[in-house]
């Protein structure tokens, strides 16, 4: 698969529907990597996985997945040999307590998800670790009890504090102070105990300023008076910092002997994540489990495109079994195009695990590869029209597709004569049908719908439109073909009968009127007078310019019925409408009376040789015995 085939499809906007479901980072994770598998057994296996989630969730068993966090990041700092701090050790406990419930939950579901009973098999309980950070980190710290000597150190550090407060409440009684003192309070300031002094009076009190205010009134003194106490508290800090990252890094030493298993259980909580988060998806769709093939055979029944309201008008399709080409025809802003979205997304889905929104019996196929070539590809960066730009892209489709692969194609060979658009889309089409391809394209073209009913293994489909009401029904038929409906919508513009009825018959015989019209003054009742055809019946020889080529030839053949000629032009013979040519000299003021006109149309060599011949020059006719000779040879 490729990146635009995902782009054009909205598959990552799929997958985003589907995230929402997730429990943890962990499935969104898993979810972001997804792609589509086109072996028929991971298929079959992801869509299993998911029907039984659903089963589960149908029989109102939630798999315990909330708390479950992503430790990822953690896991590989234990593995560079970094410390945890107590708030990572905790979220570790937390997601190990997480496995250890599912464990127990996915145990006793064997019956209802059989498969995924059995990943819990490879999961690895941790109690004991689970206890001891428990036991060690209380409100994201650790606890006293986590140790003797670093209970010991904290009962010393509060039994100095206090030495230090009460101190510093002396200070703030003694009346000689009171001139000093900003606020009568003691203000913690980066972990040592202060006093608020006004700043003016900073050098009238003994001791060490640690923090002066925004606006420069206030400073922040610690008294002399709690000096050698606030020295034996900085003491008593750096040793309970020692103990507490001996407690962290014997916490985290434990983790890393086990890291491995560990990794594992992240595997597989990220799994049932993900299932289970394909589950709830399927269920909020109601959707269901479609059958898989790996022969190209697609079956439809009653499907929606994921990302439509649930009031879309639903979809039968089929394509792969009596037909391999499916072309589809119908009014613009009919629903062709989501219908091959919808094929292409729900396949996509499929073979990604994900239930599809539809009737029993809808079938999928998996493919190697899928190409759509949908919307405006106009690239103004390579200045590519959208036609350049769409036969790009399908040149690079041609190049990779081989017969295992889904083909979508929007309007093709739209963008350009449609002649030669038409001939193009089947010369395309074919080329796709020989390589083996599936292959679904939309189309206005009445040639294409033509070789699709006359090509054994093609089908044409339609969207079928409203007559009378003029709007799209947004449903398919298969085994009809479709058209604009432009003849219903001038009928209902009030064109006359006459002018519809004669579109009619040029649609189906292509017989044109081509009869000329010598026009007449009309009377005073009807519209002013017509101008006579400025038209020459043009002869051998006469001289005319090409309008599209701006340069002139030499007409060789009068027109024909069609009112085409031909004409001599850059050395070779070139039909034109008489339409597309002006005069410029007739013949008679070209050349003298008896002029042998048949000269106009053969080179020099061409002439030398012929009156060679006739003179009976014997090169001449060895030149010409050694030609027949090669044709004979060839």
């Amino acid at each position: 698969m490729n990146k635009a085939t995902y782009e054009k499809l909205q598959y990552t906007e799929l997958k985003e529907m589907v995230k929402h479901h997730c429990a943890s980072g962990l499935g969104k994770a898993l979810l972001d990597q997804l792609e589509p598998s086109s072996q028929l057994k991971v298929v079959r296996n992801r869509l299993n996985e998911t029907t039984e989630a659903r089963n589960l969730l149908d029989a109102e068993n939630h798999i315990p997945l909330k708390g479950i966090s992503n430790i990822t990041q953690h896991i590989e700092k234990i593995e560079k040999g970094m410390i945890l701090d107590p708030g990572e050790l905790v979220s570790i406990a937390d997601f190990l307590r997480g496995c250890r419930l599912i464990k127990r939950f996915m145990e006793n579901k064997v019956s209802l998800a059989p498969t995924l009973s059995t990943y819990v098999r490879s999961m690895t309980e941790f109690r004991p670790i689970e206890e001891e950070i428990q036991f060690a980190i209380k409100a994201n710290r650790v606890a006293s009890e986590a140790s003797k000597e670093l209970k010991k150190v904290r009962s010393q550090i509060e039994k100095t504090e206090i030495k230090i407060e009460d101190r510093l409440v002396k200070f703030l009684k003694n009346k000689s102070n009171k001139e000093y003192i900003q606020e009568f309070f003691i203000s913690k300031k980066e972990d040592r105990f202060t006093i608020p002094i006004k700043a003016s009076y900073k050098n009238h009190v003994d001791g060490t300023i640690v923090e002066t205010s925004s606006k420069g009134s206030t400073v922040f003194m610690e008294p002399a008076a709690v000096t050698v106490l606030a020295t034996e508290l900085a003491a008593l800090k750096a040793e309970e910092s020692m103990e507490e990252y001996q407690i962290l890094a014997t916490l985290t030493g434990m983790l890393l002997e086990q890291i491995r298993p560990i990794r594992i259980n992240i595997e597989l909580v990220s799994q049932y994540d993900m299932i289970f988060a394909k589950a709830k998806f399927s269920k909020s769709m109601d959707a269901v489990e479609p059958k898989m093939n790996d022969h190209g055979y697609i079956a439809l029944k009653g499907c929606r495109h994921p990302l439509l309201p649930k009031t879309s008008v639903p979809l039968d399709f089929r394509i792969g079994e009596d037909y391999r080409t499916l072309v589809i025809t119908g009014p613009n802003a009919g629903g062709k195009t989501v219908v091959l979205k919808t094929v292409g997304l729900l396949t996509l889905a499929a073979m990604s695990g994900f239930h599809i929104s539809g009737g029993v019996g809808t079938e999928l196929a998996v493919f190697d590869s899928i190409f759509v070539d949908i919307g405006d590809n106009q690239s103004i960066e390579n200045a590519l029209s959208t036609f350049s730009s769409h036969m790009k892209n399908i040149s690079d489709i041609m190049q990779t597709a081989s017969g295992n692969t889904l083909v979508l194609f929007d309007e093709i060979g739209s963008g350009t004569e449609p002649n030669e658009g038409a001939a193009l889309a089947i010369a395309i089409l074919e080329d796709f049908y020989l390589k083996g391809c599936i292959t679904v394209a939309t189309t206005h073209y009445g040639e294409i719908k033509r070789y699709s009913e006359m090509h054994s293994d093609f089908m044409n489909a339609a969207m079928q439109f409203d007559s009378e009401t003029l709007e799209p029904l947004y449903q398919l038929q298969i085994g009809v073909s479709g058209d604009s409906n432009a003849l219903w919508i001038a009928k209902k513009m009030n064109v006359p009968s006459t002018v519809l009825e004669k579109a009619q018959a040029y649609m189906d015989n292509k017989g044109y009127g081509l009869e000329r019209v010598s026009m007449k003054k009309m009377g005073k009742d009807e519209s002013k007078t017509a101008s006579r055809s400025n038209q020459w019946i043009y002869e051998v020889g006469d001289r005319v310019k090409l309008l599209e080529q701006g340069n002139h030839g030499i007409v060789y053949q009068p027109a024909d019925a069609n009112h085409n000629l031909i004409v001599f032009y850059e050395g070779v013979f070139k039909e034109v409408n008489v339409k597309r040519v002006e005069l410029e000299l007739k013949a008679v003021d070209l050349y003298p009376e008896g002029y042998d006109l048949d000269t106009l149309f053969v080179g020099y060599k061409d002439r030398k040789l012929k009156h060679d011949i006739e003179r009976g020059s014997k090169k001449a006719l060895k030149k010409v015995a050694a030609e027949i000779r090669k044709k004979l040879d060839e």
